[in-house]
């Protein structure tokens, strides 16, 4: 009993027809007929009323077709539902909250092109993207610094550069050039929450050194971060894929790449996964737009 079998068979109990079922099905009238009986024969019954036309189906047809029919219908519809897949998605991407700005570049494009196909951005922290990118939940990650599982595998999209800034008349950058992180320490600081990435790798370079800090405020958002550090509230490390045109007329922007490691920004993935058309076309975009960082 194979899928054919069936689908001639409920075509046929649907319209009451051999020779029809076999137009709806594009296929000869000799075909239908022997699947049919090679149902009956695998059942040992029959399955249609012959003698009167059109053919009818006896109590051992209308049973059968009661439960082939949704199955048949179930399959047919795979093809369907996969396509779908392929043209509509979803896509699921997570990144770093410090960069949803450079996602959203890439997303702008790729909806211009894809207007049908559903997005799911999440937004996490790195440890979490990474998880969920090697549990499959996601399509692929953006994340700042590779990774050494061997699962996974890290594609470099360009330079993880951190900045200080502060406000334009913050006494911080009337010690430029800064040199040392004592000269960041001894002032408030307003950053990320516990365990992101860039707030992560400025406490260790506190740690490292001995160095006593004051986060007198923490934000979710780097806009807001970048408001408050204008406002005067406190100075931050920030990572320079943030930064906007015309964020120079409100902060001082201090480079601190020599100071702390430059790490690569990079799509990470799971080895060995196939993704669809979309999530391709997604990814395309986001390297496209890294060439513009």
């Amino acid at each position: 009993m194979d899928v054919r079998e069936l689908r001639s068979f409920t075509v046929a109990a649907r319209v009451r027809s051999i020779s029809r079922a076999a137009e709806l099905l594009d296929i000869g009238q000799p075909t239908v007929s022997t699947h049919i009986k090679k149902l009956e024969q695998e059942l040992g019954t029959q399955l249609f009323d012959r003698i009167r036309r059109p053919i009818r189906l006896t109590l051992a047809g209308e049973k059968l077709l009661e439960l082939a029919d949704p199955l048949v219908e179930g399959i047919e519809g795979l093809a369907t539902n996969t396509q779908q897949a392929q043209t509509e998605g979803p896509v699921t991407v997570a990144t770093t909250t410090n960069l949803t700005h450079f996602l959203l570049r890439a997303v702008e494009a790729f909806r211009d092109e894809n207007p049908r196909v559903h997005l799911r951005l999440r937004s996490r922290l790195r440890s979490e993207v990474i998880e969920l990118v090697s549990q499959g939940e996601v399509d692929f990650g953006i994340v700042p610094g590779s990774d050494p599982d061997p699962a996974l595998e890290f594609r470099p999209l360009f330079p993880y550069q951190r900045l200080l800034i502060a406000s334009l008349n913050h006494p911080v950058l009337e010690e430029l050039p800064l040199t040392s992180f004592e000269q960041i320490a001894k002032y408030p600081l307003i950053m990320m929450g516990p365990g992101t990435y860039t707030r992560s790798a400025v406490e260790s370079e506190f740690r490292r050194k001995g160095l006593d800090y004051d986060i007198i405020m923490e934000a979710d958002s780097l806009d807001l971060i970048k408001r408050y550090v204008g406002d005067g509230y406190g100075i931050s490390v920030i990572p320079r894929v943030v930064t906007e045109p015309g964020d120079e007329k409100t902060l001082g922007i201090v480079p601190l790449g020599h100071m702390m490691p430059v790490d690569q920004t990079g799509l990470v993935t799971l080895r060995g996964r196939a993704l669809s058309a979309p999530a391709e076309a997604l990814m395309e975009k986001v390297r496209i737009a890294a060439e513009d960082m």
